[in-house]
């Protein structure tokens, strides 16, 4: 029944099964990088920052991050998402957003 409900929407909306996927796993790995950037900064910018970070992330880090769903991000994580964090298109995304960059 969900599975049916799903491709109604999808029909519905016109949406691309890719796009509803990515989006599915950007919200999951959202989950996992958001209480680690609140971390350091106000809701806030770590939302900003999250956003940034999750936009800059390769198809496979998305899935890696998205594993650690419901546990807290270890050393391994933390790692992953400050690597992501330091690239420049993170980078850029944080300036043009008020976050202030990882150092």
């Amino acid at each position: 029944m969900a599975v049916l409900s799903l491709v109604a929407v999808m029909t519905v909306a016109g949406c691309d099964p890719a796009e509803v996927v990515d989006s599915a796993l950007k919200r999951t790995a959202h989950t996992v990088v958001f209480p680690v950037a609140n971390i350091n900064m106000p809701a806030e910018p770590a939302r900003l920052a999250t956003k940034c970070i999750l936009d800059a992330a390769s198809q496979s880090e998305l899935e890696l991050l998205a594993r650690d769903v419901g546990v807290e991000a270890g050393t391994s994580t933390k790692a992953t998402i400050r690597e992501i964090a330091l690239r420049p298109a993170a980078q850029a995304c944080f300036a043009a957003n008020g976050v202030p960059p990882v150092r």
